[in-house]
């Protein structure tokens, strides 16, 4: 579909897309699981070039390579201050509503707006964004590799070095195996974690969780949670991070983390969904249960530290590359990911 889009307004960049993620987030807008304006251009995992600039803009230039941060933030903001910019006051309002910073879309089709995902709707040719979602990357960098730093590997390997704080010799389990539960494991190899328990219930993701650095593959079924006990010396893991987003995965995570350790909600469940867990083993075992939203991260940070850790070696951010597809295939690509296929599809344009 061709839709319109108008020029960038002041503090503004258009972005020429070339890499975009193959992320659940971006279906939940199609089954309702997240709640959002309608009609809406997905796409929140992106990397491009700057193809021109609104006016005030001086963070980027003409050319610039960028990966673009769906959480942008303002700096000064409460939360900002609280060092929580994924939290910022002043975007999140906008941002939610389906908007850009002045409460209006760059989008329409036949004079009707469309409204933004996240500020970016990046499954698109080109995109306009705030000045502040554009985060410069280094040439070197593959665009495949920038896309999924911009949401997968910030939020996996954030929930590991920032969230939780995994130290050397520590235990954890994955529960999923998709673009966030692989990243997550590639942060805990990087964290030095002695013991990584990759659970998923597709088989065939085995090999790819222990290239990324998993030591152990389980599938998911009735008997997991005394799998991960015989491997933890009958004690539980240091922590448990849930990347699904499914209540009954958050439960059964909840269940694997010893007394004294911490469970990580990373995965994004459905609005209005409940977990169950229980108040008496929270206090009795003295567990930790917190949330990361994007891997409690400063993108402006860490999408740089993550680059250079590629770079390094140290992060294997293309081996979880699955496939490449064109934006005309964007529907297969989905059905690819929801039959469990290993890793993670990009767009590229």
């Amino acid at each position: 579909m061709e839709l319109d889009i108008d020029p960038p307004k002041a503090n503004e960049v258009l972005i020429k897309m070339s890499a975009v993620g193959v992320c659940h987030s971006d279906l939940h807008l199609r089954t309702g699981d997240t709640q959002h304006q309608l009609p809406v251009v997905p796409g929140h995992e992106g990397c491009g070039y700057v193809a021109d600039l609104g006016q005030n803009v001086s963070r980027v230039k003409k050319g610039d390579k960028i990966v673009l941060n769906w959480a942008p933030n303002c700096g000064i903001c409460f939360y900002c201050r609280k060092e929580r910019p994924g939290l910022c006051e002043a975007f999140t309002g906008n941002i939610w509503k389906g908007n850009l910073m002045d409460g209006t879309s760059r989008l329409s089709i036949n004079s009707s707006d469309v409204f933004h995902y996240c500020a970016l709707s990046c499954l698109s040719e080109y995109a306009v964004v705030p000045e502040e979602s554009c985060i410069k990357i280094p040439d070197k960098i593959p665009d495949e590799v920038g896309a999924l730093i911009g949401c997968a590997v910030t939020t996996g390997v954030g929930s590991v070095l920032n969230t939780a704080q995994v130290k050397k010799g520590d235990s954890v389990a994955v529960f999923g195996a998709g673009g966030v539960g692989l990243s997550t494991i590639m942060g805990a190899a990087y964290a030095g974690a002695k013991k990584i328990i990759s659970i998923d219930i597709v088989s065939e993701k085995s090999s790819m969780a222990k290239l990324l650095g998993a030591t152990d593959f389980i599938i998911s079924n009735d008997d997991s949670i005394n799998r991960i006990y015989s491997l933890t010396e009958n004690r539980g893991v240091d922590f448990a991070f849930e990347a699904v987003g499914l209540t009954q995965l958050q439960e059964m995570a909840m269940e694997v983390v010893r007394p004294g350790g911490t469970l990580v909600l990373s995965g994004i469940s459905p609005m209005g969904s409940k977990t169950n867990l229980s108040g008496a083993m929270l206090t009795r075992q003295e567990k930790t249960v917190k949330g990361s939203y994007y891997g409690t991260s400063d993108a402006n940070r860490d999408f740089i530290k993550y680059a250079h850790l590629y770079l390094g070696g140290k992060l294997p951010i293309d081996k979880m590359i699955s496939k490449l597809y064109s934006l005309e295939q964007v529907n297969i690509a989905y059905e690819d990911m929801m039959s469990g296929q290993s890793g993670r599809g990009i767009i590229r344009f």
